[in-house]
């Protein structure tokens, strides 16, 4: 793998950067590997490189249905942050941004990584509350939290014109999640793919997984794909929203399930925040872009769904919600928008887990994953490689159903 540098990059314009190796390698499929990691997105790919980086597990396949880093790792916000309320929560998110902070050094790749900071925007007293009770619980596992009066939050977000006292929600106050931050989506993919193809594992794009294979004995042997039978011993799937469509060929139920969440992104615009905006109470949430995009999100579909588009209904609650708080931006046109399918584990929580099959392993209920993607993809590498979950991750295995000890995460934050 050649090293990115300034001076790679001065004798690489010298030929008009013709010379550049390639990414990844385009290897045939082979009939075995030791590992199949079904999901060519942020933790599919974060997985195999942490496989290969840290345990040194190399004959390794990712089989992906589409392109690389054409899933969710390309649907979403890219928020990154750790506020979360549960014991067994906090340490695994605080992990996730710890790793994020190094990533880019670490895969020798520009992820344009920003540390903004997150600021909760809180009109009712109920959820003011529960949003201390979160700060003082993330002061015991290393995540910051810090409350603010309302003239200190608009001076820290000056286009913040709407909320005041006539509004219907007025503004009571703000919390400020240090640790928050935003990261290029598709050069944490690039990235992460770059530096496994590099250790050896092979990256197979358009290979599309019909079901998973059983051998006589009920262990896991492979997979048959739309090109063929490939065995191995150990699977995993990180799929994101179609864990079950997978699961459900060797007749696995996992207690998830799916739900699309769409965003939208405006026209560019000269710089107005520079800070993650979150409003838990009116449901939307927001972030400008370095091309000057606001990049805004709401609440998820009601219903269970695959769809991959954006329901008008759900559009029009965000936008609504938004001009409350915003109501200069009325006057922005619409760019694009997208919808991703997510899979939900019925108490908001994620599952990084070994299943009754032997050797099968998943990967799922993420709720909007990107901000997870370093630390699902470095413990599940290490449950892989030793049979054994890692500390942080121990309270995400699938013994939780089984034991009724649910991690209850829903409606924490809206910014998923």
């Amino acid at each position: 793998m050649g090293k990115f540098s300034a001076l790679s990059l001065a004798w690489n314009a010298l030929s008009h950067h013709r010379n550049w190796k390639r990414y990844w390698q385009n290897p045939p499929l082979a009939k075995k590997y030791d590992v199949l990691v079904i999901g060519a997105g942020g933790h599919g790919l974060a997985t195999a490189h942490y496989l290969a980086k840290n345990h040194g597990i190399t004959n390794v396949a990712v089989l992906e249905k589409g392109w690389l880093g054409g899933g969710n790792i390309a649907r979403n916000t890219v928020t990154i942050r750790s506020n979360y309320l549960r014991d067994e929560s906090i340490p695994f998110f605080v992990k996730s941004v710890s790793l994020f902070e190094g990533l880019a050094k670490d895969l020798n790749f520009n992820l344009m990584y920003s540390k903004r900071s997150m600021i909760d925007v809180v009109q009712t007293y109920p959820k003011m509350r529960e949003i201390r009770r979160r700060m003082m619980n993330g002061y015991l596992h290393g995540s910051s939290y810090s409350p603010i009066d309302v003239d200190e939050l608009r001076r820290r977000i000056p286009a913040l014109t709407g909320g005041g006292s006539a509004s219907r929600l007025p503004i009571i106050g703000g919390m400020v999640h240090n640790e928050a931050a935003v990261c290029r989506h598709d050069g944490v993919a690039w990235g992460y793919a770059r530096s496994a193809s590099a250790r050896g594992v092979e990256i197979h794009q358009h290979t599309e997984v019909k079901s998973l294979l059983r051998d006589n004995d009920g262990k896991i042997k492979g997979v048959e794909t739309n090109r063929g039978t490939v065995l191995a011993n150990k699977v995993a799937v990180v799929v994101s929203g179609h864990t079950t469509t997978i699961t459900e060929t060797v007749g696995l139920r996992l207690p998830i399930k799916s739900f699309n969440l769409a965003a939208f992104v405006s026209e560019p615009v000269k710089p107005l925040i520079n800070v993650i905006v979150n409003c838990p109470d009116l449901g939307v949430y927001l972030n400008q872009s370095d091309k000057g995009e606001l990049v805004i999100g709401g609440a998820p579909d009601a219903g269970q769904s695959f769809r991959r588009d954006i329901k008008q209904t759900v559009f029009e609650d965000a936008v609504v919600t938004m001009l409350e708080l915003f109501p200069a931006f009325r006057r922005l046109k619409l760019l694009r928008q997208w919808g991703g399918v997510l899979d939900i584990a019925h108490d908001a929580t994620p599952i990084i887990s070994t299943t009754d099959i032997p050797g099968l392993f998943v990967s799922c209920g993420w709720w909007g994953g990107f901000k997870a993607v370093p630390a699902g993809g470095y413990t599940l590498a290490h449950l892989i490689a030793t049979g054994q979950p890692h500390d942080v991750a121990a309270p995400f295995t699938l013994d939780r159903f089984r034991n009724l000890d649910f991690i209850v995460e829903s409606g924490t934050t809206t910014a998923r």
